[in-house]
């Protein structure tokens, strides 16, 4: 498919533009809600002594601090699935884990505490300023102390400039333990097996192999299993020197593949599979495998999943199902699959098509 082998890491400038993207809109909304508010306040005299009414501004202000913090805390969910944003998105960028992957929640939330630790000090004046009535004074206390966050936020998210690890890491990042990558310029670690990645790159089209019946319909069962009824077709690239990692002298050993159905059923994986109620492969294409899976609610499609094994892990590919496809990882983390687009799989993941899911394992 035209992989990209390399990595790359993210450029402080898009960093600095997937952050302006993903916070100004509550930015936005903090400074419209408490001008409003501090707009509100009025004062009136009573026994010699001057009341200030302050109840919309303690209204408006706890709704811009309550909006702010569910968006953070709806922010680093779906970053931390994903490494992505909608600042990420347009900018083509991801966050990772040390590995590459998804970098999980707790660590999306404190790379956005860091980046916004500055804001802090002047939601604590503006409390300060309501608690002691110094409205007169507030234009001139909180807004310096608002851009004093703010430079520290900008401050924060240009710091991967000084990242001696080719700009891998702000400091937000050191204290989260992650990692920013260019996915545009560069391959995505979390769809494409991590830092390390897998052997090799899945396809977009499915190579030509011998066609052989499916397994499903000639499979014994023994002792509760299936077994592979089927000899293993031999493909041209078989004999074929396996292209080998930077640093690695020999080549890795190809593990044979398993998927375990729901049902209990397991099946040998050949290089290619499709996955389906009744699948077929396309105009040109052939297969190796033809696993068909009953569904009598129908949730799957005809051809539902590729798959294309090369020894270290899966590629999946949605076939752009009705129902959709996901995959969740061993340490949980669930991630839809774009239809068309190949993600790589290791053994210990669970695919979930329609109603129905398998789970890759070694034999």
């Amino acid at each position: 498919m035209g992989a990209k082998l390399e990595l790359v890491p993210a450029a402080p400038g898009k960093r600095l533009g997937a952050a302006v993207l993903d916070w100004l809109a509550p930015a936005v909304v903090l400074v419209v809600l408490f001008s409003l508010g501090f707009a509100s306040v009025t004062s009136s005299r009573s026994g010699g002594f001057i009341i200030y009414d302050t109840g919309t501004l303690v209204l408006l202000g706890s709704i811009a601090v309550g909006l702010t913090l569910i968006y953070m805390f709806v922010l680093a969910g779906f970053e931390g699935r994903s490494g992505n944003t909608v600042g990420n998105q347009l900018m083509g960028i991801r966050s990772t884990d040390r590995d590459g992957y998804a970098p999980g929640t707790g660590a999306a939330f404190l790379r956005g505490t860091v980046t916004g630790a500055g804001v802090l000090p002047a939601v604590l004046a503006a409390a300060v300023v309501v608690f002691f009535k110094w409205f007169d004074s507030a234009l001139w206390i909180l807004v310096p102390l608002a851009l004093l966050g703010c430079a520290w936020a900008f401050l924060v998210v240009l710091s991967s400039s000084w990242d001696r690890n080719d700009g891998l890491q702000g400091w937000q990042d050191r204290a989260a333990k992650t990692l920013v990558f260019d996915v545009t310029a560069g391959r995505n670690p979390v769809t494409s097996g991590g830092i390390q990645g897998p052997y090799s790159f899945a396809p977009l089209d499915l190579p030509p192999v011998q066609q052989v019946a499916s397994p499903v319909a000639v499979a014994t069962r023994t002792g509760g299993h299936v077994h592979d009824a089927v000899p293993s077709v031999s493909h041209p690239d078989d004999g074929v020197d396996r292209t080998r990692l930077r640093g690695v002298g020999q080549d890795a050993p190809i593990a044979v593949l398993r998927i375990r159905l729901d049902d209990g059923r397991d099946f040998r994986l050949e290089r290619n599979a499709l996955i389906g109620r009744n699948p077929a492969a396309g105009s040109g294409e052939s297969q190796a495998q033809l696993l068909a899976v009953p569904d009598p609610g129908r949730t799957i499609s005809k051809t539902h999943l590729h798959l294309l094994t090369d020894g270290a892990g899966v590629w999946v590919t949605d076939r752009n199902s009705t129902n959709g496809s996901a995959v969740t990882t061993p340490d949980g983390v669930r991630t839809a699959l774009q239809p068309g687009v190949p993600s790589f799989v290791s053994p210990g993941t669970t695919v979930h098509f329609g109603d129905r899911t398998f789970t890759v394992g070694q034999a």
